[in-house]
C-alpha cells in the first residue's frame, strides 16, 4: 500500500464544504507578499499509489511534450533501473527529470521508491525552505527573475541558486533516511544511484523602442522569455550529458555531472578517514569498490548512493553534488542515463545518436538499441546491464502523434511494454579528477560465475514491496553481470525469535 509522503506538520481542519482546489503540480509555490492560509505540502500531496494519474508525469516507455523515455532490461536478471520525467512540476513552467539505478538483492524496488518518493520531499523541501526565505523577509522567488529585481538586488539569482541546493540537499537526506527506516525494504546491502534535474524558465521583463510616431518615442513594456536555469543534484555514477551547438553550429557534448566513484580522490579521502577501505581486485584493477574496515566486503562500486547502510559509517554519503547552469539558445538537449548506456557509449556518440535519430519521441529508444549493439560488439561472452535514457529537449517541442506512431510508439506498444515489464508500479516501491568518457566497470561472464552462485534473493512481486522479505532463492544478479556494483552481500543479523 502507498502511504502518503508529507510534512511533519498537519492541515488544520478547515470547512468540509469549502475544499480548495488541488492544482495537478501538488505544490503551489509562491504566494509573494501574501498571507498563506494554514495548508502545507501536506494538504495537497499524492499518496504513491495515486502517482500515476498525475497529469505529465511518464515513469514508463513513451514520451511526454518536452522529452521521451525508455528502458530495457539487461541479461543479469530483473530491470533494476527507473527513470521519470514530471512536467508542471511546479507552476511557472518546470519540470523534473531522473534516473535511478538500483543494485543489490532489492535494488529494482530502491530505484522505484526513490523514483516516486524523491520529487515529493524535493517538493516539499522547497515549500519548507521558500516559506522560511519569506518570513525571514527575504525575497520570494515564483520561477521568475525580473530585470528590475535585478537591478534592485544582484544576489537575487545567487539567494534562487541557494534556495534550490538547500531543497535537494534537504530531499536527498529525507529520502535516505526514509528509506533506513522503512519496515519492508532491506536496504543494507541494496541502493540506487540518482541523477536528477529541474529546469525552470527565467521570466525576463524587457522594454522594447517600437517607432516615432509623430515625433513621440513609443516604447512597449512586453514579456518574453529568456534562458533557463537548470539545477542538478546526483549520487551515484548515472550521469547526464547536454548537447549543445558551437560557434560552428556543430554539436558538441558537454558532460553536466561527474561520475561519483570510489578512485576519485576526495572520494577516497572520506571514504578512508571514515575508516573504510578501496582497492580493486585484481581481475577488475580498473574498478575501485569500497569494502567494510574489518572483511572483504561488500565491494560498492560507488561512494555515493542511496541504501547501503553497511557502508554509511564507512564513508559512503547520499548527500547530493549540486550545480547550477545557465541554459541558452545553443543548448539543445540533455540526456539523462544509467551506467549500461556509459559503459559502452563516450559523451560524443550519446549526442550524436540522439541528434541524429529520425524523430525526437524514438531518441532514447534508438540510443538504447545502439547501446544494445554495442554490448555485443565489444563484449561478447559478458551480459549486458540494464538501460534507462531520459531524453529532454529544452526548446519544448516533440514531434507529431503520427511521427510517434511512426515510431513503433504508440500507445498500444507502451501498454503492452508495460504489462511485461514486471515489478513497475508505483507501489513498489578536486578540479583534478577527470570527466569520464566511459564507465569502464565491465565484467566478462567468466570471471564472474565465481560471485553469482548462492546469493539469497527475495522472490520477486510486482507491485508489492510489502514482500520483500519473502522467500530464500538464488540471487543470480551477480552471475556474469557486467555491471557488479556490490560483490558480496553481508548477513543480515535478524531479531526474529525461532520458530517452535
Amino acid at each position: 500500500m502507498g502511504g502518503c509522503v508529507s510534512t511533519s506538520s498537519r492541515s488544520t481542519s478547515g470547512s468540509m464544504g469549502r475544499r480548495e482546489e488541488v492544482s495537478p503540480t501538488c505544490c503551489d509555490i509562491g504566494f509573494c507578499g501574501q498571507k498563506r492560509t494554514k495548508r502545507t505540502f501536506s494538504d495537497h500531496v499524492i499518496a504513491l499509489h495515486h502517482l500515476p494519474s498525475v497529469p505529465n508525469r511518464v515513469f514508463t516507455n513513451g514520451k511526454s511534450r518536452s522529452s521521451c523515455i525508455f528502458t530495457q532490461q539487461g541479461r543479469k536478471g530483473i530491470n533494476q533501473d527507473a527513470m521519470i520525467v514530471w512536467e508542471d512540476f511546479m507552476p511557472e513552467d518546470v519540470t523534473f527529470c531522473g534516473v535511478f539505478d538500483g543494485h543489490g538483492p532489492h535494488g529494482h524496488l530502491v530505484a522505484r521508491k526513490v523514483r516516486d518518493a524523491l520529487p515529493l520531499k524535493l517538493l516539499s523541501s522547497m515549500d519548507s525552505c521558500q516559506s522560511r526565505q519569506n518570513g525571514s523577509g527575504q525575497t520570494c522567488f515564483k520561477g521568475s527573475l525580473k530585470a528590475a529585481d535585478l537591478e534592485k538586488d544582484v544576489s537575487a539569482e545567487e539567494r534562487l541558486i541557494s534556495l534550490w541546493r538547500e531543497a535537494f540537499m534537504k530531499s536527498y537526506k529525507a529520502m535516505d533516511k526514509e528509506l533506513r527506516s522503512h519496515p519492508n525494504l532491506d536496504c543494507f546491502c541494496s541502493g540506487s544511484t540518482a541523477v536528477t534535474i529541474v529546469k525552470q524558465v527565467n521570466e525576463t521583463k524587457a522594454l522594447l523602442l517600437l517607432i516615432f510616431i509623430n515625433c513621440l518615442l513609443i516604447l512597449v513594456d512586453f514579456y518574453h522569455f529568456q534562458g533557463s536555469n537548470l539545477f542538478m543534484g546526483y549520487i551515484g555514477d548515472s550521469r547526464a550529458v547536454m548537447g549543445s551547438k558551437d560557434n560552428n553550429d556543430s554539436m558538441v557534448a558537454i558532460q553536466l555531472t561527474v561520475d561519483l566513484k570510489p578512485d576519485l580522490p576526495r572520494e577516497a579521502e572520506r571514504i578512508k578517514r571514515c575508516k573504510g577501505r578501496v582497492f580493486a581486485l585484481q581481475d577488475e584493477p580498473e574498478v575501485c569498490r569500497v569494502w567494510l574496515p574489518f572483511d572483504d566486503a561488500p565491494g560498492l562500486a560507488m561512494a555515493r548512493a542511496f541504501g547501503d547502510f553497511c557502508l554509511k559509517e564507512y564513508g559512503v554519503i547520499s548527500m547530493p553534488e549540486f550545480s547550477h547552469r545557465l541554459l541558452t539558445e545553443k543548448d539543445q538537449f540533455i540526456v539523462l542515463a544509467s551506467d549500461g548506456v556509459w559503459d559502452v557509449l563516450s559523451n560524443e556518440e550519446v549526442v550524436e545518436i540522439v541528434s541524429l535519430a529520425p524523430s525526437r519521441s524514438s531518441a532514447a529508444r534508438m540510443l538504447v538499441d545502439s547501446a544494445a549493439r554495442e554490448w555485443k560488439l565489444k563484449y561478447p561472452t559478458s551480459k549486458m546491464d540494464d538501460c534507462a535514457v531520459v531524453c529532454f529537449f529544452l526548446d519544448g517541442k516533440m514531434d507529431s502523434e503520427s511521427d510517434y506512431e511512426e515510431q513503433g510508439f504508440s500507445s498500444a506498444t507502451i501498454q503492452s511494454y508495460q504489462s511485461g515489464n514486471a515489478g513497475e508500479s508505483d507501489d513498489s516501491c578536486h578540479r583534478s579528477e577527470p570527466s569520464l568518457q566511459r564507465n569502464f566497470t565491465v565484467r566478462p561472464s567468466e570471471e564472474s560465475e565465481g560471485f553469482g552462485n548462492g546469493r539469497p534473493h527475495p522472490e520477486e512481486f510486482e507491485g508489492n514491496e510489502d514482500t520483500v522479505a519473502g522467500e530464500d532463492q538464488n540471487w543470480l544478479g551477480l552471475e556474469g553481470v557486467t555491471r557488479v556494483n556490490s560483490l558480496i552481500q553481508l548477513p543480515r543479523f535478524s531479531e526474529e525469535r525461532p520458530s517452535p
